[in-house]
């Protein structure tokens, strides 16, 4: 059976060449860019909790590195290095190959060097934690919103539930809207190349990547910039055909696992907004607006008639597994 340092020179020594000095000693040592302010993330997939026991290897490296790059995206920074720490049941090489060729496979994609990591055996659970730049002083923030702000998001927010709600046998999806839902769910494309825009051409005062829901996650920035949101049913993606629709609106408002990204904007800048969108082949929706915070600060969900209408349920949450109104 390999040891745990054949396992790591088999599958995951690669070229750093972004790094001073990589794999192999007790640190890796890295040169930032000089100009630029460090932006570094940390996530953990738990088997049975972000994903299911049987998921592809492949698809499951990809998305372990994936969210990751998706939280630097959300801050408009560039990624550039990560480190890989897991604990695996057993030394299974044709499990570890087909990951680790999901891993790198997102890693080329953006530009990212594996630097260093750790495993150990135990329950699935794989970590990483991801360091991209940004120019000093010009990261997005979750408090750069205003009153009067207009709120957006990119791509088709709820798929990726809708996939899982599939898996779980929650629902019968048509065989082509399963396959589109699936893909978001197990590969799910971290929106760099809209962060890079939004952060160099200064088109967004505040924005978050979507992974808990998207009434969720537009609440932190609603807590940090201490305003209120409106989002208008109306203004919503529309929803799959094919699917329940009362379930797919859940899984758009609350689902998670999208990584799309939340933003907040001028209202100057729409139509440069829409050439974004249409220069990224990427739909980006103007959902919303943000309002002067009526107390502590809160998400409303507006109806067709301009009424506030009850939200059952606004995300993931680790501990409540839900995150109520």
């Amino acid at each position: 059976m390999p040891s745990e340092f054949d396992l790591i020179d088999r599958y995951f020594a690669r070229s750093t060449p972004q790094a001073v000095l990589g794999p192999g000693d007790d640190c890796a040592l890295l040169a930032p860019t000089p100009g630029m302010q460090l932006a570094i993330t940390t996530d953990m997939l738990v088997s049975g909790t972000h994903f299911l026991p049987d998921t592809d290897p492949f698809q499951l490296g990809w998305k372990t590195l994936a969210v990751n790059v998706s939280d630097l995206a959300a801050m408009g920074a560039r990624p550039r290095w990560a480190l890989l720490a897991g604990s695996l049941p057993a030394a299974d090489e044709d499990w570890i190959g087909a990951f680790a060729e999901g891993f790198f496979s997102c890693a080329r994609r953006y530009a990212v060097d594996l630097i260093g990591g750790d495993t150990t055996r135990g329950p699935l659970n794989l970590c990483v934690t991801a360091l991209g730049e940004v120019p000093s002083g010009g990261a997005l923030r979750r408090d750069g919103a205003q009153s009067g702000d207009d709120i957006w998001v990119s791509g088709r927010p709820g798929l990726a539930a809708l996939g899982l709600a599939h898996l779980q046998e929650r629902t019968a999806l048509p065989s082509d809207l399963a396959s589109l839902c699936v893909g978001a769910l197990q590969k799910p494309l971290p929106r760099v190349e809209l962060g890079l825009a939004l952060q160099q051409r200064k088109l967004a005062r505040s924005a978050i990547d979507v992974s808990d829901g998207l009434l969720a996650d537009l609440g932190h920035i609603v807590e940090r910039s201490a305003v209120d949101a409106e989002v208008f049913v109306v203004q919503l993606p529309s929803l799959p055909k094919g699917a329940d629709i009362t379930l797919a609106r859940q899984c758009q408002l609350a689902g998670g696992d999208d990584y799309e990204l939340v933003f907040t904007a001028t209202l100057d800048k729409r139509s440069a907004l829409a050439g974004l969108a249409t220069e990224l082949d990427l739909p980006l929706w103007r959902i919303g607006r943000m309002v002067e915070a009526k107390g502590r600060g809160e998400v409303r969900l507006i109806a067709e008639d301009g009424q506030p209408m009850p939200v059952g349920r606004k995300g993931f949450d680790h501990f409540g597994q839900h995150q109520d109104q």
